[in-house]
């Protein structure tokens, strides 16, 4: 459906190397479901953040869709609701009566998404994949989460997202959790025309309470990082601190 809408694009003649590149502001986070630290479920106080920053585009993980455990809420949807934006789920498994998986909000139009399945046993993983429209220009913005407990499987799930996410022209934002490390193999299996956006001081995204580790990144292709990420100084409303900057993408 997106390789259809994206020979549509490029047949149409919407895609011209003397348009000016276009600023986006980004945030990633890993929602933990929306349970905080402090074991409470507050969707509200995430969209508060959420909606504080200002982002163009976010990369949820660990989203709810109408599960028993919180609420029977579909989470992408109140979400949306609760910061103004729009809101499309990706579906990684059943879960608790629902599903569970990751999402995209977004405060420009929402066109194809695409659930991008990764190898591996144990819990399912994918890459979630929706193409943004913003100021006419199109975007491919991801949200991932690979696998937090084998190496090699985290990698073989980088290698076949990078493989999925193909050679294309249009620009694209990759943000979540991938539970490694930077110049780890899993990051470098992006290869030749990504770029991971440095983070200032503080780095360690996870866990909330006492960060210890550097899993939460945000890399771009055909884009360009405008300046630091910076890791939000928020401890208690997920078990990660969410990141937020800002790129400049070539169209």
């Amino acid at each position: 459906m997106i390789s259809r809408i994206l020979s549509l694009i490029f047949t149409c003649g919407l895609l011209s190397a003397a348009e000016p590149a276009t600023e986006i502001r980004v945030l990633c986070w890993n929602l933990h479901h929306g349970v905080g630290e402090d074991g409470k479920l507050d969707l509200p106080r995430i969209a508060a953040l959420i909606k504080a920053q200002q982002p163009d585009v976010v990369a949820l993980q660990e989203v709810d869709n109408k599960c028993r455990r919180s609420g029977s809420v579909d989470q992408a949807a109140e979400l949306a609701k609760l910061t103004g934006m729009s809101g499309v789920f990706g579906k990684a498994m059943d879960h608790d009566g629902g599903e569970y998986g990751q999402a995209i909000l977004s405060k420009h139009p929402i066109g194809a998404t695409k659930v991008h399945r990764l190898p591996g046993d144990g819990e399912p993983r994918i890459g979630f994949e929706a193409l943004v429209t913003i100021g006419g220009k199109p975007l491919r913005m991801v949200s991932v989460h690979l696998d937090h407990q084998q190496d090699a499987r985290r990698l073989k799930q980088a290698e076949a997202l990078a493989a999925a996410l193909g050679q294309g022209e249009l620009p694209i934002i990759l943000a979540g959790d991938f539970n490694d490390v930077p110049g780890s193999p899993v990051l470098q299996a992006f290869g030749a025309g990504w770029t991971a956006m440095a983070k200032k001081e503080p780095v360690f995204t996870a866990p909330a309470s006492k960060p210890a580790a550097e899993i939460d990144h945000v890399l771009l292709r055909a884009c360009e990082a405008r300046g630091l990420l910076e890791v939000l100084p928020e401890a208690v409303a997920s078990d990660h601190r969410p990141l937020v900057g800002v790129v400049m993408c070539e169209r």
